[in-house]
């Protein structure tokens, strides 16, 4: 009897240690702590530390806390046009409700696969209001930010039922199915030298409005400057006029402008011959006996006999 007693004092002992070994658990910084009892959720631990329990009755059920990257498989979505597009995303995300996950999901697998479902339906939906060539060149930071932001605010509200907050969606490409890449490509180039002849044109035709406005713009200047300087040369004329008859306004004086102007009629005339004839030759002037001039002349011995 003493040996069964000791025996079952022994047994107990080791039960008592197991138990008060059960009876605690410890929660981690990164992590949320599930109190199940006959698989009923009783409670919910977020702090870290070392926790009690009901050995062999109470269960606990670990779940991750921080932010989890899940990298989604790429997906196929048609566009606007009824264009194929692959489209390569992730997410982030993390559990902030743990009993709501436990109860709608329970398992990060299963929170994988709801977060596939609403990222795919939000990009199908969104991806499917434009065309492809817009897509294509969603290449600045402004518009692909734009399309990330739309995705992640549909994706946020689709999982918040479950429990679920998701902190970022991010696009990392699209790619082209590849018997579509070629036809696509050569598409965009057609298009893009359609726009170049289009600004080339643009250009010439601006340049060329731009040219006349200038060639109109000169002879307006011209004729005005050529008006002008024909006016200004007949008042110069009409002024040396009235010069001319204030200086020799007697007939004396106007006998001897006369004589002035044949005598600068003769000089052009022997300049005139000189160089048609060279330095070296004589020169002749042939004058009428009925000449004012040559009566002049003649009658200040500057002439012949014969009236030359």
């Amino acid at each position: 009897m003493k040996k069964y007693l000791k025996l079952l004092i022994a047994v107990l002992i080791v039960l008592a240690v197991v138990a008060l070994f059960k009876a605690f658990y410890s929660v981690q910084e990164d992590e949320y702590a599930l109190l199940m009892r006959f698989d009923k959720v009783i409670d919910v631990k977020s702090d870290a530390g070392l926790h009690m329990k009901i050995p062999f009755i109470d269960s606990v059920k670990k779940l991750k806390k921080n932010v989890q990257l899940y990298d989604l498989p790429e997906s196929d979505v048609l566009t606007s046009d009824s264009k194929a597009m692959s489209v390569d995303s992730y997410v982030m995300w993390k559990i902030s409700e743990p009993l709501t996950f436990y109860r709608t999901l329970g398992t990060d697998a299963e929170a994988r696969s709801r977060l596939d479902a609403s990222t795919y339906n939000s990009l199908k939906n969104i991806i499917g209001t434009l065309p492809q060539d817009s897509i294509i060149r969603l290449a600045d930071s402004e518009g692909k930010n734009d399309l990330n932001n739309r995705v992640f605010e549909q994706v946020r509200e689709l999982t918040k039922p479950y429990g679920i907050e998701v902190t970022d969606v991010k696009i990392k490409r699209f790619d082209l199915p590849s018997e579509n890449e070629s036809a696509v490509f050569e598409r965009m180039i057609a298009e893009r030298n359609r726009i170049k002849q289009s600004y080339i044109a643009e250009g010439q035709a601006e340049a060329q409005k731009i040219r006349n406005d200038v060639d109109k713009t000169v002879n307006i200047v011209v004729s005005d400057a050529q008006a002008e300087a024909e006016a200004i040369v007949a008042e110069g004329e009409q002024e040396y006029m009235k010069l001319l008859a204030a200086a020799y306004d007697t007939p004396e004086k106007q006998e001897f402008y006369a004589f002035i102007k044949s005598l600068d009629a003769i000089k052009a005339s022997l300049i005139s011959s000189a160089s048609e004839q060279g330095a070296s030759k004589e020169k002749t002037i042939v004058l009428g006996p009925d000449s004012e001039l040559a009566q002049i002349l003649k009658g200040a011995g500057l002439t012949g006999n014969t009236g030359e």
